[in-house]
């Protein structure tokens, strides 16, 4: 949504030391890396050269030191940096926690920091130290909306002398799942199809627009994250329950929640009992269907296991009966990456 553009807008990029949830680890020193990322040795050696008067003998000396907590909050005050924590949610939680401790001593002393997460975990520093909440301004994001992302399409072609009705530009908007970004890269992937086709229409319709989606995914790295999904937690020997689909194949569990997300309408955040029904639809009418409470347990061990894995990994989010896709690009992979329909 553009949180770190906007930061470097208002603050200027030479104010701004960056660093990300996904840098800190375990037994990561807060303030270590946010000396190091500001360009300040943490901790080094330096040697002084010392004459004894009696005998013009020389000698020196190595000497070790540590940059202070202090020091280090000072020389941000001095310098006027802002320290900005991007994807504050990728940290370790037990990490988060600490960060947030951190974080109140320093802000009431001066020094600045921004926690840049997702909008369902906006409150989380606060909600980690209850004490951050007189200290902090929680700054509300909003998606961009089905009318915004039309005018990426709408102004580009008119620019392109192609003409696109109101209605196809409003379908690329709602498949675009509130990503500018990926708005502009399917009308350029349109603009490339038009072009291979060597169309003198000059108009965009419906027809292309499942082509454009296709050609979209070709590059997006999402392959063996699906195929993760899909195979859940290790069976240890034993069969899953399958469910009959509509389609007359069966499906473990695992495979109708990831089949379930990429239903329509196209949602970046599912209620439980969305997805309960997506999967319901999913089987056959007069088939077994899974129970609400193996759903959720299923859900929970997803969560548990693409936690554990790399950060391409952590697309979903289940938290507190809401399911979050975290990737507007993930989704649109799922619904239209080459094969995957058809699992």
């Amino acid at each position: 949504m553009g949180k770190t553009i906007l930061c470097e807008k208002v603050m200027g990029f030479e104010n701004i030391v960056e660093v990300s949830g996904a840098d800190f680890e375990e037994d990561t020193d807060f303030w270590r890396l946010a000396a190091a990322k500001a360009g300040l040795a943490y901790e080094g050696q330096f040697s002084s050269e010392k004459t004894i008067t009696d005998t013009s003998d020389k000698y020196s000396k190595r000497e070790t030191y540590s940059l202070t907590k202090d020091k280090i909050i000072d020389f941000y005050k001095d310098e006027n940096l802002v320290l900005v924590i991007d994807d504050f949610h990728y940290a370790p939680e037990s990490k988060r926690m600490q960060i947030a401790q951190q974080l109140k001593d320093a802000i009431r002393r001066g020094f600045k920091a921004i926690v840049v997460s997702l909008p369902h975990r906006a409150d989380e520093a606060i909600r980690r130290n209850a004490d951050l909440s007189g200290q902090l301004c929680l700054i509300n994001m909003e998606s961009w909306e089905v009318d915004a992302l039309k005018e990426i399409a709408k102004v580009g072609f008119q620019k392109l002398g192609i003409q696109i009705k109101d209605e196809v530009a409003a379908q690329i908007a709602v498949e675009s799942l509130s990503s500018p970004q990926l708005m502009q890269y399917i009308c350029l992937n349109i603009c490339t199809i038009l072009e291979m086709l060597g169309s003198e229409s000059g108009q965009v319709g419906f027809e292309i627009l499942e082509t454009a989606y296709h050609y979209t995914t070709a590059n997006f790295e999402y392959g063996d994250v699906v195929s993760f999904m899909l195979k859940g937690p290790n069976t240890r020997g034993k069969s899953r329950n399958m469910f009959l689909a509509h389609n007359g194949q069966g499906y473990d569990i695992y495979e109708l929640i990831v089949k379930s997300i990429a239903e329509n309408p196209p949602i970046m955040k599912l209620e439980f009992e969305d997805v309960k029904e997506r999967i319901y639809r999913l089987i056959q009418e007069d088939g077994k269907k899974p129970s609400a409470q193996t759903i959720k347990e299923s859900l929970a061990k997803l969560q548990e296991l693409l936690d554990g894995r790399e950060d391409i990994f952590k697309m979903l989010d289940w938290k507190e009966g809401v399911l979050y896709i975290q990737d507007p690009l993930f989704l649109f992979y799922l619904r239209w990456g080459v094969g995957i329909k058809n699992v």
